[in-house]
């Protein structure tokens, strides 16, 4: 006879079976059955401090990883809290997993305790699909389902709500996990041809390489030197293309003269990237040629402008395609000198418009090993970096895109510590998103994971200042009484350091690598970058 065991129980095994070994959250009385067992199961808990920390963790997790990341949550508010975090994940197209419990019953009865009037219906806002489980069944097969959908189309966002008697009650174990085969939609003969055509004809052929051909980044090189194609790359697509390749625009896109350099193309393909608003900052690239556009989600096909041809496939397939039709490396098609001029004018024009940090940037750029992976958040000096920083390595510097939430980075780089182990990652973050999401620094003590964290402190939230005086409006609640973060950080038993100058910032990396703990490295805009 099959053993039952209550389902909040056999949910973690059933997420163990599919591949699951770690879940952030918070438990609680709604909630605790989720809770039996599941060391058990064989999966590692880290508890978060607030349920928005661990919707990050989870999201810094799958980022660093390539695995789903899950978090589970109480009822109601827990729900509510973690709906940033899902927001989050789902604009940024991050394997993210949500299991919440839920009250039994809610139309004939009103005051129970973390009561919402439709949690289903909440969470579905942010997430690509909420739905309740009211039977063992039902639980299974929506996380055999989410399972699934994150191995074959974009991958964004679930929740998966159970009501409390159904995790209280007995259940049978989920039957064995299938064998799946994960694969994205594939490009037909016809369309790799076609285009290929298409580049090949080009005189003055231009790429945009975005997140979703992170997969491809060894094969890139040989794709532009191939067709003699120049390129940009999205701020997810950073580090897929060598920052020393001479047809490489940058991550420049939201430059408004990058529109000019678009405008001389006659021919335009986007690997991977839907172009946000987050990307461009405009409604249009500036081209008036074909575009080509590849992508494994047919709703970023259809959201076009001018001639366009679209193709659903996983771009890495299709780059990988096309390298295998080269013959031989062709000459550069685009004027080099002019590119890097060009790319020389832009990174003048940051360091104008946000004095001082791009060099201190690029200070911390030069101390930091090539493997660190990065997690940026809302700040002046993550803004500035993206645009001047060039990576080493695709998929190594993860930044709050879409949705643009305060306090992402600490604990979406602690999600990323238990995910890489004995690689160095970093957060950067600013003096007023750091208070978003400060209390997380409790969880890294606990882990114990090395965890240098980059507070940029200018005392003010001096972008949106800066947008105010553009908007001729006089600042205002602009200011807010910092408290002593040194001091904050060592009572929750972290590191600390405010280094004023590039050797002492070298000192303090290297502690801060060593340390079995986090490390809160205050910087400020008096820091000398220089040698």
């Amino acid at each position: 006879m099959t053993e039952t065991k209550p389902l909040g129980a056999q949910i973690s095994h059933h997420l163990f079976n599919h591949g699951v070994t770690v879940i952030f959250g918070i438990p609680g009385v709604h909630n605790q059955e989720m809770y039996r067992g599941i060391e058990d199961a064989g999966i590692t808990h880290v508890l978060a401090r607030h349920e928005q920390g661990a919707g990050f963790m989870a999201d810094g997790y799958a980022r660093a990883s390539g695995k789903p990341g899950v978090c589970y949550v109480i009822t109601g508010p827990g729900v509510c809290n973690v709906m940033t975090p899902l927001g989050q994940a789902y604009s940024d197209s991050v394997p993210v997993l949500c299991v919440s419990s839920c009250l039994d019953e809610t139309a004939s009865r009103r005051g129970q305790l973390h009561q919402m009037l439709d949690q289903e219906g909440a969470a579905a806002t942010v997430c690509d699909w909420s739905e309740t489980a009211r039977t063992p069944q039902a639980a299974y097969a929506l996380i055999d389902r989410a399972m699934g959908e994150f191995q074959t189309k974009r991958p964004r966002s679930k929740h998966i709500t159970v009501p409390i008697a159904a995790l209280e009650a007995q259940a049978p174990a989920a039957s064995p996990v299938s064998v799946q085969i994960g694969a994205y939609p594939v490009a037909h003969v016809t369309d790799l041809q076609t285009l290929q055509a298409h580049i090949t004809q080009a005189e003055r052929p231009l790429f945009i390489f975005g997140g979703g051909a992170v997969a491809a980044a060894s094969d890139i090189p040989a794709l532009m030197d191939g067709t003699g194609a120049a390129a940009f790359v999205t701020y997810a697509g950073r580090g897929l293309v060598p920052p020393d390749h001479p047809a490489f625009f940058g991550s420049n896109l939201a430059r408004p003269s990058s529109a000019d350099v678009f405008a001389q193309a006659d021919l335009v393909v986007t690997f991977g990237s839907e172009l946000a608003e987050g990307d461009l900052w405009r409604t249009e690239l500036g081209h008036s040629c074909l575009h080509v556009r590849v992508d494994i989600d047919p709703e970023v096909l259809a959201n076009t402008v001018g001639p366009c041809i679209g193709v659903q496939a996983d771009a890495a397939e299709v780059i990988a395609g096309l390298v295998m039709s080269l013959d031989k490396p062709v000459a550069a098609k685009w004027d080099t000198a002019a590119i890097r001029a060009q790319r020389d004018q832009w990174r003048a024009d940051v360091d104008q418009e946000r004095p001082g940090i791009t060099a201190i940037a690029a200070c911390l750029k030069s101390l930091l090993p090539d493997q660190t992976m990065i997690f940026s958040d809302m700040t002046q000096f993550a803004y500035t970096a993206k645009e001047v920083w060039d990576m080493p390595a695709a998929g190594h510097w993860h930044h709050p895109t879409g949705f643009g939430t305060l306090g992402y980075a600490v604990p979406a780089a602690i999600g990323a510590t238990q995910a890489r182990k004995g690689l160095p990652t970093v957060a950067i973050i600013g003096d007023y998103g750091f208070q978003y999401t400060v209390q997380e620094l409790g969880t890294a003590v606990e882990l114990g994971q090395p965890l240098p964290i980059i507070l940029w402190d200018n005392g003010k939230l001096g972008e949106i200042e800066a947008s105010m005086v553009r908007a001729q409006i006089a600042p205002n609640a602009v200011v807010a009484h910092n408290p002593d973060f040194l001091a904050l950080a060592r009572a929750y038993g972290a590191g600390a350091a405010e280094p004023k100058n590039r050797s002492e910032l070298q000192s303090t990396l290297k502690a801060a690598f060593d340390r079995q703990g986090p490390t809160v490295i205050l910087m400020t805009p008096a820091f000398d970058p220089a040698p």
